[in-house]
Formats: C-alpha cells, structure tokens, sequence
C-alpha cells in the first residue's frame, strides 16, 4: 500500500507503507474457537473425565451403600474380585458373548450392507426394514424375545406345529441356551443399524472397482471381499469398535430384563455384574472394581481391533 508525503520544500512525494500485520485478527481467531470450545472442555471434563476418575477412587474403598460409612480398603477390593468365583463366570460369559456376537454382527452386516449398496429393486424399503430394529426401545425388544422364547412362546409352538416339539425348551431359563439367547437379541438388534452404515459407506465407493473387477471376472463375493472391503477397511474397524464397546458395556440391560444373570450365574456378564453389586448387593467398592478392570477390557479391545484392521497403505 503507498501513501502520499509532504517533503519538505513542500512538494508531494509516494512512500510504501508496509500492510498490517494479520497477526492480530489470527489472534483473535484463534482465542474465538478457543472460548467456544470451552462449554464443550467443560462438560467433558465434569460428566466425563470425573466419572472415570470417580471409579478408580470408588475401587478402592469399601462401600457397603449410599448411606453407609466409607473406609479405605485398598487392593482388597481387588482381591475379593479375583477370588469371587462368579467374577470368572462374568469373564467367561463376557468373552463368549463378544467372541460369538461381535464377529457375526459384523460379516453379516457388512454382506447385507454390500447387497444395498448394489441398489437391487427395492433397497430403499430394505433401508427402512433393516432400520426398525434401531427404532424400538430395549424393553421392546426383550418383549419381543420373551414372547418367542418363554415355554409357551412362538418358537416352542412353532417346533410343536412340525413334529419337533421334544426340541422345545425354556430358553431363557436353560443354563445351557440363557446366554446363546441373549447373544441372539444382540445380534439382531445391531446388525440392521450396522448394515445401514456400511451401505452408506459402500455407496461412495468409485462404481468403476466393481465393474473392473467383474469385468475380470470375478464374481460378487470375490468383488465385496477383495476389493469394496480393502477400500473401507479402516471404517470397519470404526463400526467394529463401536459394536465392541456396545456389546461388552450395553449388554447389562438385556440381561437385566430377561434372564437376571441366571439361570445360576450363567448369563452373567461383567457390565451386569457391576449393576448388581452396585445396586442390589449395594457393593460399591466390588462393583467398582469390576468397572475398573471392564474398562481396562475394553481400552486393551479397541487398541486391538485399531491394530487389526489398520490400513497397509
């Protein structure tokens, strides 16, 4: 920018003024987005990190109940956790659970969601259909189970009306088939919601992959596996940590409303377990505990699934 200047025998002459500096308004754009963000620290911080602060503190405390007094156990805590017989049970169970529903959950969705992503007549209905299980509440949902597995129920009646009926059981109430059903309930509520993302994903993926590779001739299954699932592989192993942490952390509620952790313990699983000691047997510090080493599970489980399906490019 120039400027004009009086010299002094009065005449007029131009001098170059450097710009401003845009250091300032950098400046206050910076403090703006940080004044911003800070409702958003604030409330990660309260509701957050001082909840998970608050476990570890608990863990160590023997804590017979709201009301009652507190006194400082240390790693008693934990010993009572690992000698508890009904804690391995929990970590049995828990690992079956993941081990079975997880992986399902997963492949299967991800079949389904390649299938809508090739937009097969009808597949914004099939949208909407594998979309109704995310819409109905969780007691809903166990209603729903409870209807067909009860001794009386659709399945039993169904196996009866085929000449099977010496195959009917109390499902729910089976020490052998409890646990199998709420596997069942997770994979059903979570694989239409899954699939439902991972057709939104397949659909941005180039049309072009596909047909280079039919044209080579491969086959739909050798297409979705070895070339649509390299393309979105680190956004399966999104989805998978969130199915993860959904199953290990949410289960409690489908064991709390259909089989209470029984028959015996053998649908108990660690997020149930915590519930129960907490709000039942009123152990804060055993319930604690057992939080602490669910979410230690769950860090070692999403560092591992990251590792898994990490790009090699």
């Amino acid at each position: 920018m120039t400027t004009l200047t009086t010299t002094p025998d009065g005449s007029a002459a131009r001098r170059s003024v450097p710009p401003p500096s845009p250091a300032p308004a950098a400046g206050r754009r910076r403090q703006g987005g940080t004044v911003l963000a800070v409702p958003a620290l604030v409330w990660y911080l309260v509701f957050m990190v001082g909840p998970l602060l608050a476990i570890f503190v608990i863990a160590a405390l023997h804590w017979p109940g709201m009301l009652q007094p507190v006194s400082f156990a240390g790693l008693d805590n934990a010993r009572v956790v690992l000698d508890d017989p009904v804690f391995w049970d929990a970590v049995r169970n828990t690992a079956v659970q993941l081990a079975v529903a997880v992986p399902v959950m997963i492949v299967c969705a991800f079949m389904l969601g390649y299938y809508v992503a090739q937009r097969p007549p009808g597949h914004r209905v099939i949208r909407y259909l594998l979309f109704i299980p995310g819409l109905i509440s969780t007691p809903a949902k166990a209603m729903v189970f409870y209807a067909a597995l009860s001794p009386d129920g659709l399945l039993n009646g169904g196996l009866e009306s085929v000449g099977l009926g010496s195959l009917a059981d109390a499902w729910l109430a089976s020490p052998s088939t409890a646990l199998a059903c709420l596997i069942a309930l997770d994979i059903w509520a979570g694989i239409g919601f899954t699939a439902v993302l991972f057709a939104a994903r397949l659909g941005s993926v180039p049309d072009e992959l596909g047909e280079a590779a039919q044209l080579d001739g491969a086959g739909h299954w050798r297409t979705m596996w070895s070339v649509h699932y390299p393309v979105i592989r680190d956004y399966v192993g999104v989805v998978t940590m969130l199915q993860f942490l959904w199953t290990l952390f949410g289960s409690a509620q489908h064991v709390l409303l259909l089989t209470q952790g029984g028959p015996g313990t053998s649908s108990t699983t660690l997020s149930f377990l915590v519930y129960q000691k907490a709000f039942i047997a009123a152990d804060l510090g055993y319930s604690q505990t057992v939080g602490v080493l669910l979410f230690l599970a769950g860090l070692v489980g999403l560092l591992t699934i990251r590792r898994v399906f990490r790009q090699n490019y």
